[in-house]
């Protein structure tokens, strides 16, 4: 029989390892797996590359996670936003890494890693300095930026309903990049509000199917961004 549920956190995060590439859904809080980042921060992993929207905000959650030190390189559309002080103290000080991706760009990299399509070619960021050094071709007398896929080791997402098949439905604004990382991830952890039986989510809203998901937590919290 099927089941992705897992029993806790530890269980959750088990074999994610040093070095990895951490895909972490959310647009600002809004489906933001605020509950699995903190379950990675007790985890212990380091050396992480992550990819997400922005660069956290105050001190906890991914914030707290490259205060700790654990974030090598971030991946991300918004570095700075409000309240991303501690992106700002590690970045003046050397001790972190960027690579800016335009939003758009960002999630058509991690869904081209989900679709198995190793690059394409954007009009977004040709003739400017996020294009440097890249690959550029000319279709229909515009100039195009060749990007890579950008697959993960991790995704860490946040879902409003979950099946123990894994297949997952999202709520209003909480399904941003959620779906795409779960696609482009080897290992997919989702945090659910609710777990239902198989079949009683309606096919048609389900955004992401069990085939892209490895393990799923109950966490039970309201959706104040909803």
């Amino acid at each position: 029989m099927i089941d992705k549920i897992v029993r806790d956190m530890a269980a959750a995060m088990e074999g994610v390892k040093d070095g990895s590439t951490i895909l972490i859904g959310g647009f600002g809080a809004a489906g933001q797996p605020d509950d699995l980042i903190e379950g990675l921060i007790e985890q212990g992993a380091t050396d992480l590359t992550v990819v997400c929207n922005n660069a956290g905000t105050g001190r906890t959650g991914l914030a707290r996670l490259m205060e700790l030190g654990r974030v090598r390189k971030i991946i991300c559309s918004f570095p700075r936003s409000a309240g991303s002080v501690v992106f700002e103290e590690l970045y003046k000080a050397g001790k972190l890494e960027l690579e800016i991706v335009p939003q758009g760009t960002l999630a058509e990299r991690m869904r081209a890693a989900g679709a198995g399509i190793p690059a394409f070619f954007t009009p977004t960021a040709a003739g400017t300095q996020l294009g440097r050094g890249k690959e550029v071709r000319e279709f229909n007398g515009r100039p195009h930026v060749m990007e890579l896929a950008l697959p993960g080791d991790v995704a860490l997402v946040e879902a409003w309903e979950a099946d123990r098949w894994g297949n997952l439905a999202y709520r209003r604004s909480g399904r941003n990049f959620n779906p795409v990382m779960a696609m482009a991830a080897r290992l997919t952890i989702v945090q659910a509000h609710n777990i239902v039986e198989v079949g009683e989510i309606d096919p048609e809203c389900v955004v992401t199917p069990g085939i892209f998901v490895n393990r799923v937590l109950n966490v039970k919290r309201g959706a104040p961004w909803a």
